[in-house]
């Protein structure tokens, strides 16, 4: 088991998934910075500790998704969180969907209609 002292990830993680978390924490330190942010204010807003924070800002895969998704929001930046995995943006899932779509429609059958007891 290979776990590292900096995060608790108890298993490696894919190098592009590494470089996108990377690239995440730098992209949020670049943000606070150009809103003139102390550590200590926007982790007091984010209700983490600055620790914490410089995990993130980091790209530390042993911090919550939740607390990413905090920090985001206190930025004013969680607008597009909800769209990451959106169908619209999954062209691997959507060209899957197509490929088992049924060749033929049915309409279900009908039902008898119940018989009334007297």
């Amino acid at each position: 088991m290979d776990i590292r002292k900096d995060d608790k990830s108890p298993l490696p993680l894919p190098v592009p998934v590494m470089r996108a978390l990377r690239k995440l924490g730098h992209d949020i330190r670049d943000a606070r910075r150009r809103r003139r942010i102390p550590v200590a204010i926007l982790s007091e807003r984010a209700s983490i500790s600055r620790m914490t924070l410089n995990k993130v800002e980091k790209g530390s895969p042993g911090v919550s998704a939740g607390t990413y998704a905090t920090i985001l929001f206190t930025l004013g930046m969680s607008e597009r969180l909800a769209d990451v995995a959106d169908p619209r943006h999954d062209a691997v899932g959507r060209e899957l969907e197509e490929e088992r779509l049924p060749q033929r429609i049915r309409l279900p059958r009908r039902k008898s209609p119940p018989a009334y007891e007297s």
